[in-house]
This record gives structure tokens, C-alpha cells and sequence, in this order.
């Protein structure tokens, strides 16, 4: 069995490379969270550029960095700067901000809360809260959700509501789509998801009753969020650049970005480096 996953992980290796030496065809891999705004705009640019082809996967923000650098793939999708990963050298990347997602708390529905303080967001993930009881929900144990360790949101996660410590051992998910299905079915469960992601299966918890939403997130008074970062190996040439072009355009940033979810870059009030540093942008 190991002979035969070892050997379509090799046949899978020789495809993508293959994939980035056609002119016609680029590959991208990374972040999940951002995976449905690449995904959307590959679709769009397709549909217009008759035989370019633009082919689209997840694996988390590590992967997508790890990937991009080693030449592997042309388009590495990150939610955090190539600069907070381990083992990735940034500058032999390019970072093409591309637009802002927001990060939420998510708990199964019948947990009976629906605001949270950040202290008790990190003590929960921290195992210092152990049942909703203790937050005036019901008698029933918190069932932790969390990304893989590879994941851009769990890192932005753990960095702004852990203050940089890691999260107790959990059950652990590549699949940001996955993290919602299982809040949404297993009592007592909480996790974190973009925005995007969001919807009626499962409660948004606000924190210290602000509500997860694109005004907060603009002004930072939501500080849960992180840019959506497109990296290549060096300048980016032929198809690649013209689908960088393409996702920074108007007809991406002014409405399939929103339509998503995302919010244009062009839209915050505020901006953030690498080291997490946050300052007000002039108006």
C-alpha cells in the first residue's frame, strides 16, 4: 500500500511540474480560506481566455509557500507573509496582496452563547475553559475544532487571539469547508473559519461584542484577519502575470472579491506588517 501512495504522490509531483512549464496552464496551490475567491476568479479569466487554463487546489498556506519556493508550482496562495513561516527564504518570493479575509469564531448552535471576550476565546483554546456552563451556556464540554498546523488561519489565529502560544492538542482539519460541517453537527463544538465561510448550519460568536463583520475588520476594531497573499518565485512572466493582472483587476476587486466575502485592499483604513504591527493609513 505505501509502494502505491508513494507512487501516485510521485506521478501527481510530475504532473503539476509539468503543468508549470506550459505556456497555456499554471498551478496553484495554498490557502483554503482563499481557495473560493482563486477558484472563482480561474473560472472567470478561463471562460474569457479560451485554452489558458488555471488549475486550483487547497493543502494551507504552508503548503502553498513551500511549493511556490521549491518551484514546484507557479502561484503559492498564503494567508500569512512568507516572512512568519519557518523554512521559507521571502526574499525569493514576490507577495501580490490581493485582497483581506476576516476571521470567526464558530461554535455549534445549541451551545447557548453568542458573544465571547478574546480572554476566554484563548482560554478555551488553551484548555483553561473546558465546558460552556462556565461561560453561561449549557452543561455540555467544549468539543475542540482546529485547522492543521500548516494552516494560514490557525497561525493568524493562535498569533493574535494566543498572543503567539499554541493551541491544545485537538482534532485537526486541512479543510476549512470540513471545520464547518463538523461545528455545525457535533454538540458543544467551536473552531474558527473566514468569513466566507459562515452561514446558518452554524453561530458567529462576536468578541467582546463586536460582531465578525467587513466594517469592523476595515477599521481593525475586528483584528482577526489577515491579507490573502498570491507569492511566485521571482517576478511573475506569461501566464502567470496575466492572471495576477487579471485577479488585481476592477473587474475582480470591485465585485467578485465582495461578492465573496473578501474585502479589496483598497477598502482598509488600516494596514498590517509582517510583525503583526498595525498603524492607520492616511485618508
Amino acid at each position: 500500500m505505501k509502494k502505491i501512495i508513494g507512487l501516485t504522490a510521485l506521478i501527481t509531483g510530475l504532473f503539476v511540474m509539468a503543468g508549470c512549464d506550459k505556456g497555456q496552464s499554471i498551478n496553484i496551490v495554498g490557502s483554503s480560506a482563499m481557495q473560493p475567491l482563486v477558484e472563482a476568479a480561474s473560472e472567470q479569466y478561463s471562460s474569457k481566455e479560451v485554452g489558458k487554463f488555471i488549475n486550483v487546489q487547497g493543502g494551507g498556506s504552508g503548503t502553498g509557500l513551500s511549493q511556490v519556493q521549491s518551484g514546484a508550482v507557479n502561484i503559492g496562495n498564503s494567508d500569512l507573509f512568507a516572512e512568519e513561516k519557518t523554512g521559507i527564504d521571502a526574499s525569493k518570493l514576490v507577495d501580490h496582496k490581493v485582497a483581506v479575509v476576516g476571521l470567526a469564531p464558530i461554535v455549534n448552535k445549541n451551545v447557548g452563547i453568542k458573544n465571547i471576550s478574546m480572554k476566554d476565546l484563548a482560554a478555551i483554546f488553551t484548555g483553561k475553559i473546558t465546558n460552556w456552563k462556565e461561560l453561561g451556556g449549557k452543561d455540555q464540554d467544549i468539543v475542540l475544532i482546529n485547522r492543521a498546523a500548516g494552516s494560514g488561519s490557525r497561525y493568524t489565529f493562535e498569533k493574535i487571539v494566543l498572543n503567539g502560544k499554541t493551541s491544545i492538542r485537538a482534532q485537526e482539519q486541512d479543510s476549512t469547508g470540513m471545520v464547518r460541517q463538523i461545528v455545525g453537527s457535533t454538540p458543544g463544538a467551536i473552531s474558527y473559519v473566514s468569513f466566507y465561510y459562515i452561514d446558518r448550519s452554524v453561530q458567529a460568536l462576536s468578541i467582546d461584542q463586536v460582531k465578525p463583520d467587513e466594517d469592523h475588520v476595515k477599521t481593525n476594531a475586528w483584528p482577526i484577519w489577515s491579507y490573502e497573499h498570491m507569492y511566485t518565485k521571482g517576478a511573475a512572466t506569461g501566464l502567470t502575470k496575466d492572471f495576477l493582472e487579471y485577479i488585481l483587476s476592477d473587474t475582480v476587486q470591485d465585485k467578485l472579491v465582495p461578492k465573496l466575502g473578501y474585502i479589496p485592499i483598497s477598502q482598509m483604513k488600516v494596514e498590517k506588517d509582517a510583525s503583526g504591527t498595525v498603524k492607520q493609513l492616511k485618508q
